[in-house]
């Protein structure tokens, strides 16, 4: 019995791992296949680029049709709200992509647990830290371009104010945003731009730009803009107030992160704390730790001490936390 439960295991693993190469491979050679174009796009010649853009090969066609079939198989599984943060990651794959991936994943942590520890409960424990893993790296992909952006919103707009005050329009000037700005600013401006070339207006453009980057600052610049396209005016004029005023937001926001360190490193202080202090008195005496692991009522303690530690460096992190 204990043989047929191996072996069950032992193919489902195999069967997991083979889902997961196939799945990471499509979306590693489709990401690496626009990664190719982009620099061609850049360093070649146009007419070259078309002809290369339609290769003969099949391969580039197969992974693509397999894609479309696939994403229209599984369509049901998309979901807007989704593919907008994928969008803001610059993930370059589908909300069902990302559903099916992270189910990989998930029965690849919960086969991987029950082949090398032979019991149920240390697959379903793999399998709840690998469902968290993908989300935790999509917001913290989320986050790094969105404060990023923030950092390159000033210089981008100087730019836009003097390319319009050297006679270029609003929509020639973003052109110079992408080229001299890098990633992700470039990247959210060159998306605006094909939208419009697309046929989607202007304004709808920016608030979706602002939507992907969850920016006030920005939701503000997007506010002038399209008021100044329905009233007119002078847009540099606006534009230098906007400037004007998302650094003197920025000032302000430095001045009171400063101000709000103190809370911050507490928490990390007061949290970190009773593990440093577990280290040492296991140094001291490894017996009198022992004892909070054994069974019965010390583990409840202890789950209600990394409980409690949880909350605790939640309602200090929120405490700290600034929204201007």
């Amino acid at each position: 019995m204990e043989t047929t439960t191996l072996n069950l295991s032992f193919v489902l693993l195999m069967l997991g791992v083979g889902v997961s190469v196939l799945l990471s491979g499509i979306f590693l050679a489709s990401r690496g296949q626009r990664e190719v174009q982009d620099r061609l796009k850049k360093y070649v010649e146009t007419n070259t680029i078309s002809a290369l853009e339609t290769p003969d090969s099949t391969e580039g066609v197969f992974l693509d049709r397999f894609r479309s079939q696939f994403n229209v198989m599984f369509g049901v599984l998309r979901s807007e709200q989704m593919q907008l943060k994928l969008v803001a990651a610059n993930w370059q794959i589908t909300a069902s992509e990302y559903f099916i991936i992270r189910v990989g994943v998930i029965l690849l942590a919960f086969l991987l647990g029950l082949f090398f520890f032979r019991d149920v409960l240390p697959g379903i424990g793999l399998g709840v830290i690998a469902s968290i893993v993908p989300g935790f790296l999509l917001f913290r992909s989320i986050e790094k371009r969105q404060k990023q952006f923030q950092l390159q919103l000033v210089d981008s707009l100087s730019l836009i104010r003097g390319a319009v005050e050297a006679g270029y329009s609003f929509l020639q000037s973003l052109g110079v945003v992408i080229q001299e700005m890098g990633s992700p600013t470039s990247d959210e401006f060159r998306q605006v731009r094909r939208e419009v070339e697309l046929g989607l207006p202007l304004s709808r453009a920016l608030i979706n730009m602002a939507n992907r980057m969850e920016s006030d600052d920005f939701y503000m610049v997007v506010t002038a803009i399209n008021i100044n396209m329905q009233v007119g005016g002078s847009l540099s004029t606006i534009l230098n107030v906007v400037i004007q005023t998302i650094r003197e937001r920025m000032a302000l926001l430095g001045e009171l992160r400063s101000i709000t360190s103190y809370a911050r490193y507490a928490s990390y202080l007061l949290t970190l704390l009773p593990f440093i202090t577990l280290a040492v008195i296991a140094l001291i005496s490894p017996g009198y730790v022992q004892t909070m692991f054994a069974p019965g009522l010390a583990r409840f303690i202890l789950i209600y001490a990394l409980g409690s530690l949880l909350v605790g460096n939640l309602v200090l992190r929120q405490l700290a936390k600034l929204n201007i």
